[in-house]
């Protein structure tokens, strides 16, 4: 369980110094007006798309798989987009730890479906929140927070200085936050009917994975993780939608349980979290992160990847 991250004096060693710069820069412009900065993240965002020809080739590969329907010049619109996000998502990171609460307060859209969390909780059990890999999820999250706060769990940064600044602004929306390899923890906060969000939606390779439809897709590698803590008899497993208006406004909504889950069926299962992903990725799929290389596991493990 981490509570709080302190500062160390190592942290202040020509070793850190280009992050020190990083983060004092996004830290200036946090305090730049919203409208401005989301100008400015879709720009940073065209430069991703020109320069950063890796990234821009997985979410054009990722996009054509699951949307094979979708007209070539609507594909590339989407990719264009998903760019301009994925820029805004990083000023979006600092609104996220660095804002004070007014300024959370002007952006905040709707939050729909607590009532989910509070019928858990009575019936003395937790909550995992299924939730995709939104680009805007730092602030999901922060606004989450200002209704019901939860409990993140994520993979430390491997930069001790990064994980100082992400551990204490994602604690501005947190009441803690639990490693990825502490199941432990998870299934303790559960016990203790806590919210906890959980990710299911990426490849985490082939072990304990079922191979399960997404999208197009006829098999994606995907995580029985979430069988894992839902199996819990201290758990309730429910699912977030989340978007960003054209006003740059944000809506959430817990969407009702999963019925009979999990259900003893582990395809069948991760095929109904997948399900619930695509509900939500469909509201606004320029906001999810294509950039992730969401197919590189594959059934047959001589099956072209990515770059082959």
């Amino acid at each position: 369980m981490v509570s709080s991250s302190p500062f160390k004096a190592s942290f202040l060693g020509p070793r850190y110094w280009l992050t020190w710069i990083g983060v004092f820069f996004l830290y200036l412009i946090s305090w730049l007006p919203h409208k401005l900065q989301l100008a400015l993240g879709k720009l940073l965002g065209r430069l991703v798309h020109r320069f950063m020809k890796r990234r821009r080739h997985i979410a054009e590969v990722n996009i054509r798989l699951c949307f094979p329907d979708m007209p070539e010049h609507e594909q590339r619109e989407l990719v264009r987009k998903n760019m301009e996000n994925t820029g805004i998502a990083m000023m979006e990171t600092g609104m996220a730890w660095w804002w004070p609460q007014w300024r959370i307060n002007k952006v905040f859209g709707s939050v729909k479906g607590l009532e989910h969390f509070e019928k858990a909780q009575q019936s003395g059990k937790g909550v995992l929140l299924l939730v995709p890999h939104f680009l805007h999820l730092e602030m999901a999250s922060r606004i989450m927070g200002v209704k019901h706060q939860g409990i993140g769990f994520y993979r430390p940064h491997n930069n001790p200085l990064m994980e100082y600044f992400t551990t204490n602004g994602r604690l501005r929306s947190n009441e803690y936050l639990i490693g990825k390899k502490d199941v432990k923890g998870l299934l303790q906060a559960l016990k203790n009917k806590k919210v906890c969000y959980y990710l299911p939606d990426q490849d985490y390779g082939r072990k304990r994975c079922e191979f399960a439809p997404f999208y197009a897709v006829k098999e994606a590698a995907t995580t029985t993780g979430t069988l894992l803590f839902s199996s819990s008899r201290n758990c309730e497993t429910v699912s977030l939608t989340s978007r960003r208006d054209e006003e740059g406004r944000y809506h959430l909504e817990v969407l009702p349980a999963l019925e009979n889950f999990p259900s003893g069926d582990d395809l069948a299962d991760v095929t109904h979290v997948n399900q619930r992903m695509e509900q939500a990725i469909d509201l606004a799929p320029e906001q999810y992160m294509w950039l992730h290389r969401r197919f590189k596991t594959r059934p047959d493990k001589n099956a072209p990847s990515y770059y082959k």
